[in-house]
């Protein structure tokens, strides 16, 4: 079974990648979306994602992995909207900016840039190991 790779959303106000990394761990709660709820039931164990500050900053900022699969999200009685836990794993040595990612023919594909207001998006492997690659250059 291989892992997947996945793009999380926050707004830095909201909860910011600092506040991630004084948690630990946390649950990833709030989606309302359905595309996004798919994704987040279609996480598994040790599944990568990319910490994504949205509205302001625009910039993958670190790496998280799913420490606990779908279950009913804590912040509503609706039976449908799920939640995970996910726990840090690093902070990227160079944030890497949307704008950078929209020049980078290779990521072109990526939910971030075709589905742009989804919050929790697939990431392919080619384009994760892609970002990593951009993060550390300066």
């Amino acid at each position: 079974m291989h892992m997947k790779y996945w793009l999380i959303k926050s707004e830095p106000f909201k909860y910011s990648w600092e506040q991630m990394l004084a948690d630990g761990e946390t649950y990833w709660d709030g989606v309302r979306n359905y595309s996004a709820r798919l994704n987040l039931r279609a996480m598994k164990t040790g599944d990568k994602c990319l910490f994504y500050h949205s509205n302001k900053g625009l910039e993958i900022v670190g790496i998280v992995e799913v420490s606990k699969e779908a279950y009913q999200d804590p912040t509503t009685d609706d039976d449908r909207w799920v939640a995970v836990d996910v726990k840090v794993v690093e902070t990227l040595d160079n944030p890497v900016t949307l704008k950078h990612i929209k020049a980078e023919t290779i990521l072109q594909e990526m939910d971030l840039v075709k589905l742009s207001r989804l919050s929790v998006g697939k990431v392919g492997k080619k384009e994760f190991d892609y970002i990593m690659k951009l993060s550390k250059q300066s």
